[in-house]
């Protein structure tokens, strides 16, 4: 599952692709102009992005530029448009986009694009030659924390998951769709009691976007409102 950014004017294109996007199991966040995608790109930190290039306000390829020049360019982007020349494709690869699609978007090419554009994964942070301790990665300052021979790694016995296959109630040895499913119920439980059944407040907690957060909690059973009188 991966975090996904998705920024168009068009709430009809929105909708599609946070529905395609949705269904393939990824956490999806909407932007209509390149305001809330600066805003969710800080807040959630997206895996990657899907760009539009013509927008009101500034335009992708802007936006793009905007990243690149603040070294915010740490996930893969891809642009989208449907009337964009090959010269503003060109323009936007070269300066960071990882690949290009022309709207309207079929399915099948969608899914391929995302998939290599999550493969790769994000780009380095770059760093200078002599690392500050804030640019060394968590599993490398991890590692030197635990480098001398009294910090010896945890027994298996003290791991999270069990030798019984089991992480929390939660089975390891069912299909991955059907632990994922356990795993999303006792958090969005965990969260609706802890917010009181605010979906405003569980959707910033959680980063979905209300539409997406009341269709995930009816895939799970879940109940949304407050019905404790009842």
């Amino acid at each position: 599952m991966a975090r996904i950014l998705v920024v168009d004017d068009e709430v009809g294109i929105r909708e599609l692709l946070s529905e395609i996007l949705y269904d393939e199991g990824h956490t999806v966040e909407l932007a209509e102009n390149a305001a809330q995608a600066r805003a969710a790109r800080l807040r959630m930190r997206p895996d990657l992005v899907l760009l539009d290039i013509w927008m009101p306000d500034t335009d992708g390829v802007s936006l793009l530029k905007e990243w690149g020049s603040q070294g915010l360019l740490d996930m893969p982007v891809i642009m989208m448009s449907g009337h964009a020349t090959i010269d503003t494709a060109v323009e936007a690869t070269r300066i960071g986009a990882m690949d290009f699609l022309e709207k309207p978007i079929t399915l099948q090419r969608l899914l391929k694009t995302v998939a290599a554009g999550l493969a790769r994964g994000r780009a380095p942070h770059p760093a200078p030659a002599a690392a500050h301790p804030a640019a060394i990665s968590p599993v490398v300052a991890l590692e030197d924390e635990l480098d001398p021979p009294v910090q010896a790694a945890a027994p298996v016995g003290d791991a999270p998951v069990a030798s019984n296959g089991q992480l929390g109630s939660i089975s390891l040895d069912q299909p991955l769709r059907e632990a994922r499913d356990e795993f999303e119920r006792i958090y969005f439980e965990y969260h609706l009691v802890r917010e009181s059944h605010s979906m405003t407040r569980v959707s910033e907690r959680t980063g979905l976007e209300r539409t997406h957060l009341y269709r995930k909690l009816k895939q799970l059973g879940i109940e949304s409102a407050r019905k404790r009188s009842t």
